[in-house]
């Protein structure tokens, strides 16, 4: 089953690829996504966070739990989690969504190129935004922040506790950083933003890449190898130029 929150306002569904939507689809299982409902149970609005593989079932879900969709949010450009042509596959995504339903998408203002390249969408389909912007869906705020590293312009959602933290941080790991846009210096800079958030804050993946789905930011702080280097020049010792 996939994880919903006891909120009495906060919508937040948590869904993976290849289990609880796409179910047929050989790559989703393979690739592990999570994407992302947040809403506000209230007023029955919802956004989604990196619709891809299946629009058709993610509509369906926010249809069976009676919300409306009233956004998109992007992490990053990567086609995995947007939409687009990857390893020889085309995934289904954004621009798919929307033409079923006139939406905006919110993304940051660096990553709008690589968004608009990968997904066929054009200017007029984008809100572009800077870190410490709020997307308010209902009464409810959700902040986006700007964590450069994996792309140029990804971003994590802090809703209530939650941190929606797409490829910038794994609850073991990170992004990598040796592919176009990604930058090991901007990476070290965003993972010491997270871990500076309260220590009850929920880290919520991009990803599968771990037993548990979810964690909180304490605890990862505590396991992942991501946080061992000391310092700066220890984490470029340990981590400039590779995979991370």
């Amino acid at each position: 089953m996939s994880n919903s929150s006891t909120d009495d306002q906060l919508y937040f569904r948590q869904l993976l690829s290849g289990r609880d939507f796409a179910t047929t689809d050989p790559l989703a299982h393979q690739m592990v996504n999570f994407i992302y409902l947040i809403g506000d149970r209230h007023t029955r609005e919802c956004v989604v966070v990196d619709p891809a593989y299946a629009v058709g079932d993610i509509l369906r879900i926010v249809a069976e739990d009676d919300m409306t969709l009233t956004g998109v949010l992007a992490t990053h450009y990567h086609p995995d989690h947007v939409g687009g042509s990857m390893m020889g596959h085309t995934i289904e995504g954004i621009s798919s969504l929307l033409t079923q339903c006139s939406i905006p998408v919110h993304i940051q203002a660096e990553e709008a190129p690589w968004v608009m390249r990968t997904t066929g969408l054009g200017d007029e389909d984008l809100v572009v935004h800077s870190s410490g912007d709020v997307v308010t869906v209902g009464d409810l705020d959700i902040t986006l922040l700007h964590t450069p590293g994996h792309t140029p312009g990804s971003q994590c959602f802090l809703a209530g506790n939650c941190l929606v933290s797409g490829d910038t941080l794994f609850l073991e790991g990170c992004g990598r950083t040796d592919l176009p846009g990604s930058d090991v210096s901007d990476m070290y800079e965003s993972l010491q933003r997270l871990a500076s958030l309260p220590a009850d804050t929920i880290v919520m993946p991009g990803h599968r890449y771990s037993a548990v789905p979810s964690a909180s930011i304490e605890e990862v702080r505590q396991v992942n190898y991501v946080y061992k280097p000391p310092s700066r020049e220890a984490w470029m010792s340990w981590f400039g130029g590779a995979n991370s």
